[in-house]
């Protein structure tokens, strides 16, 4: 299960990524937003994270206008690793080097063609599962814990 979530600015991208997952069989939880009124990408942003964080869903795309708004938000979260991604290379280095859980996108910074070639690298390549990639995530999680247990 894939949780998608979205502001006003990456509505259209996401309702071509959303019939693009279609197409593939995966299924997936829509967070919103649910069309293109101005609206706040944090909102949408953690629920979207929380569908990962509670295990309910394995993965998660995040789409702003940017990607850099909605990825900030998403990275607030302890155990969210959210990577902002603008071409197929990053989105197989933040799944092989970072496990990256989620996916950002910019919807004026990618076209669509190539949001879905996105897509679907992020979603087929898996974590290379080597010691220093491990460590340099234990490493991520370290932080989060220490920045959780400080609030």
């Amino acid at each position: 299960m894939i949780s998608l979530g979205c502001d006003h600015g990456g509505y259209a991208l996401m309702q071509t990524v959303k019939k693009h997952l279609e197409e593939r069989g995966l299924e997936y939880r829509d967070f919103g937003t649910y069309d293109t009124s101005s609206c706040d990408y944090p909102v949408f942003a953690k629920k979207a994270a929380e569908a990962v964080l509670d295990g309910s869903c394995e993965k998660g795309i995040l789409i702003c206008t940017t990607g850099i708004g909605i990825s900030i938000a998403a990275n607030k979260y302890p155990g969210i690793r959210c990577g902002l991604c603008h071409d197929t290379m990053t989105a197989r280095l933040t799944r092989e080097h970072n496990n990256a859980n989620m996916l950002a996108m910019g919807a004026k910074c990618v076209e669509p063609e190539l949001a879905l070639k996105i897509v679907d690298t992020f979603l087929d390549t898996e974590f290379s599962n080597e010691e220093k990639h491990i460590r340099r995530v234990k490493m991520l999680e370290l932080q989060s814990n220490r920045s959780r247990n400080r609030e």
